[in-house]
């Protein structure tokens, strides 16, 4: 007998067993959330807040643990300043939580009225989606924002954080189910699964009946795995190869404000910068200037044979280089100091190369150009579009939403920005004085078929 196969499949059985509880209890708790006040909603999030806080030290020495292993393991900087938190992050997600709070409650409102002439009102009405799993990398404020916002929109949410963050997010997630608890809420309302590897991933998105949404959060990797096997509908977010194109007509002082901070505020996250396209009637005067800047503040630049003698000075700073770009640099979200440069012919060259290589997430277009401004915000697909502005607006904070479960990239259901209503679905309520539908109508003579 196999007794090593046995034990393997055994523990694939039991890894199964213990999602579907994890399902199932999150589930359970759907009839009590449909019908929780806004009042008791908002408590409830004041008490996670509370407990969230009281539990700080215990939630940074869990992260100590998480940033400790991780440098072991040789992650990388960006990846560790996702992961790591202190007080102010801390602080930060219980703002976040007086935000969801503040935020009008989006359950019941009517969205839309119809008056039929036989009588019927129909009512299109915000509802729960009900169990949404939430599968995320690194970042451990998403635990808190994720079951905030699903839990102030009436939803079960279900937690798959990384490996990376394991000791942080279950501290985390204990701090608010005494919060839950404290308001008199079951805490199975949030779920965290903290067993298993990709199998319980695989669980996961294959939990048809269980599970009604699944929205992963994090790198192309991730993202193309959950949507090449899940088995329940997902929402595409995160991954933003996200552009600055600077016109023929631009404020070239504007421009490198805008591309600045696009890159350098902050490089490890998907509505940061990662390819800037140059007209190239402007490249000469404003490449050099710009190069040093970026320099100065550490990024490297991998650009286009027209771009790169430019470029090429900005590397004698210690730290600094320029080099040649690759086909692959085009393509990638570096989600850290680095950027590609392309100097193109015009916007029409702007507009094909975000076409081929952006992930439709946040294009910005800087020029005084009025017309070539409404060209790029109609045509360029993507999740959000600016004209003077910078790509690091795409947040649910920047735009009045509150703190948000994700950037949306997809059509459907929700685009950009995710907050409290993007996480509602809808029905509709008929109401009648008992009336019925008639029989289908009998054709004319005229259409009638022999016999």
């Amino acid at each position: 007998m196999d007794w090593s196969r046995d034990r393997a499949e055994d523990a694939v059985e039991d890894l199964a067993r213990y999602v579907e509880e994890r399902l199932l209890a999150a589930r359970s708790t759907l009839p009590l959330l449909g019908r929780l006040s806004s009042l008791r909603k908002d408590r409830a999030l004041a008490a996670m807040g509370d407990a969230i806080w009281r539990a700080r030290d215990e939630i940074l020495a869990a992260n100590g643990q998480d940033m400790a292993l991780a440098r072991q393991a040789g992650m990388d900087a960006a990846r560790l300043d996702r992961l790591r938190l202190d007080a102010g992050r801390i602080q930060a997600m219980v703002a976040g939580l007086e935000e969801v709070a503040a935020i009008e409650d989006p359950i019941g409102e009517q969205i839309e009225s119809i008056q039929r002439p036989n009588g019927l009102r129909i009512a299109k009405v915000r509802v729960p989606l009900g169990v949404v799993a939430m599968i995320y990398e690194s970042r451990p404020n998403v635990t808190v924002d994720a079951g905030a916002i699903a839990f102030k929109a009436g939803s079960a949410v279900v937690l798959r954080g990384s490996r990376e963050a394991l000791h942080s997010n279950r501290a985390l997630v204990t701090a608010m189910h005494q919060g839950l608890g404290a308001a008199g809420v079951p805490s199975e309302a949030i779920q965290l699964l903290d067993r298993g590897g990709r199998e319980t991933v695989g669980h996961l998105i294959t939990a048809r009946g269980l599970v009604d949404l699944v929205i992963p959060r994090g790198g192309a990797g991730l993202i193309q795995y959950v949507a090449e096997h899940a088995r329940v509908p997902i929402i595409e977010t995160g991954v933003g190869n996200c552009h600055v194109y600077v016109d023929r007509e631009a404020d070239l002082a504007k421009a490198q404000a805008i591309v600045l901070n696009a890159k350098c505020q902050r490089p490890s996250v998907c509505n940061a910068m990662e390819t800037l396209l140059v007209h190239r009637d402007v490249a000469e005067a404003f490449l050099p200037k710009l190069g040093m800047a970026l320099a100065a503040a550490g990024v490297e630049l991998r650009a286009c044979p027209l771009a790169l003698p430019l470029l090429e000075a900005t590397a004698a700073r210690p730290g600094a280089c320029a080099r040649a770009a690759t086909e692959e640099d085009w393509a990638t979200e570096y989600l850290a100091p680095v950027l590609a440069v392309r100097v193109v012919g015009g916007l029409e060259a702007a507009m094909q190369h975000i076409a081929r290589y952006g992930t439709r997430h946040s294009e910005s277009i800087v020029t005084e150009d009025r017309r070539a401004a409404r060209r790029f915000l109609e045509e360029v697909d993507a999740a959000v579009v600016y004209h003077n502005a910078s790509t690091r607006f795409t947040d649910g904070h920047e735009f009045g939403f509150g703190v948000e479960i994700g950037i949306s990239t997809q059509v459907l259901h929700a685009r950009g920005p995710m907050g409290l209503r993007e996480l509602t679905s809808y029905k509709y309520m008929v109401e009648g004085e008992g009336q019925v539908r008639d029989g289908p109508r009998p054709k004319p003579a005229s259409q009638a078929v022999p016999h």
